[in-house]
């Protein structure tokens, strides 16, 4: 069927026509261009959410014409996109599809009021949650002092993290900025790394410094690292320290260890903040239990502890990234109940298998009790 079109249908040709519905408005004082997208894929993506709908544009007029009740939520969702337009928001496919979802969970709740507030503008870009759950999540570092963020790839927990760590440093809320991560080889052998230790560390920590350059001047950012405002080191060097003023991100946690994860958590000194972030599905320890997997289970019913936890739903990445991590949970799923089928199987078998060996070795000892008599 074809979804676009810039003029509108005749109507023989529109769906459901006789109990169809046909929403009309001006869109005043922004580019439409801003809405529309690139070769107008924005709305594209409009009626890609409600397949029953067409939109038609000229001008600065948008027509919405199919079934009545997505006619009416696609006026919703199209005016909630202009909104967000107005407040200086870029949108993009992945805003579209958000929204539209957040107003089929809850249609009281306004995708422009929550995505809109930007956490960070630098050089023109603005730093913003993009979906439900990440929104969740930098509330929850406003409000808690140890936040945990967990989930998949490309869900935006240590990027969002950063962005607090520099909005909470240029609003002197703390002194410094101390980012972390265990030195720990994603499955790979590297062997001997030549240079000091600063060159053998800083592959570890080239996520950090990546992140770090994009929110902040390239030419600033030296001279934070070089007085130690902003401090990116391993977790082996936090032993021993106390961390006050602070503001400190553990990245890839799920390759702590339970002893290193205690050990980085009582760290924490007066008026510092905490954000441990990791994916519990990525493992690269080589052997023994995931400090982040343990954690979830000591310390969540502490008061002014966070666990955020996100899902496919929040990634930002390439929409394929989506697809990929719930196919992963899936097979994962399977193969968990597989092995778990392998190890215990029926309750019944069980006992059948069991059972040769226990009367003979009851037989045994009745024979050992006649002879003793």
């Amino acid at each position: 069927m074809e979804l676009w079109r810039k003029e509108p249908l005749p109507s023989s040709e529109v769906p459901n026509n006789e109990q169809g519905a046909i929403a009309r408005f001006e869109v005043d004082g922004i580019a439409m261009v801003r809405l529309l997208g690139p070769q107008d894929r924005l709305l594209r993506t409009v009626e890609s959410e409600f397949p029953l709908v067409r939109v038609f544009v000229r001008g600065n007029e948008v027509t919405l014409e199919g079934e009545p009740e997505q006619v009416a939520s696609a006026k919703r969702l199209v005016e909630e996109l202009i909104s967000m337009v107005r407040s200086g928001h870029d949108l993009g496919e992945p805003d579209v599809e958000t929204s539209a979802k957040m107003l089929r969970a809850d249609p009281s709740r306004s995708p422009s009021e929550l995505l809109s507030q930007a956490i960070l503008t630098t050089r023109g870009k603005s730093i913003r949650p993009k979906t439900l759950g990440q929104k969740n999540y930098v509330d929850a570092i406003d409000d808690n002092t140890i936040v945990f963020g967990i989930g998949p790839a490309g869900t935006g927990k240590t990027y969002l993290a950063m962005a607090k760590a520099v909005q909470a440093l240029q609003r002197k809320e703390v002194e410094r900025i101390i980012l972390t991560r265990p030195a720990v080889e994603a499955g790979e052998r590297l062997g001997f790394l030549p240079g000091t230790l600063s060159d053998k560390i800083d592959p570890y920590l080239r996520p950090l410094y990546d992140a770090l350059n994009e929110m902040m001047d390239p030419d600033v950012v030296p001279k934070l690292l070089a007085t130690g405002t902003v401090e990116v080191a391993p977790l082996a060097y936090m032993r021993g320290r106390t961390l006050n003023n602070s503001f400190i991100i553990l990245d890839e946690a799920q390759n702590t260890s339970p002893e290193q994860m205690k050990m980085f958590l009582t760290r924490l000194g007066f008026g510092s903040r905490i954000v441990v972030t990791g994916d519990i599905t990525q493992v690269d320890l080589p052997a023994g239990a995931s400090g982040l997997q343990l954690v979830t289970r000591v310390l969540d019913e502490i008061d002014d502890i966070h666990f955020a936890t996100l899902t496919s739903d929040d990634v930002v990445r390439h929409s394929l990234v989506g697809r990929i991590v719930d196919a992963y949970t899936t097979y994962d799923a399977e193969n968990q109940a597989r092995r778990f089928e392998r190890e215990h199987g029926d309750d019944g078998s069980r006992a059948q298998r069991r059972a040769p060996h226990v009367r003979g070795r009851n037989s045994r000892e009745s024979q050992r009790r006649g002879d003793q008599s």
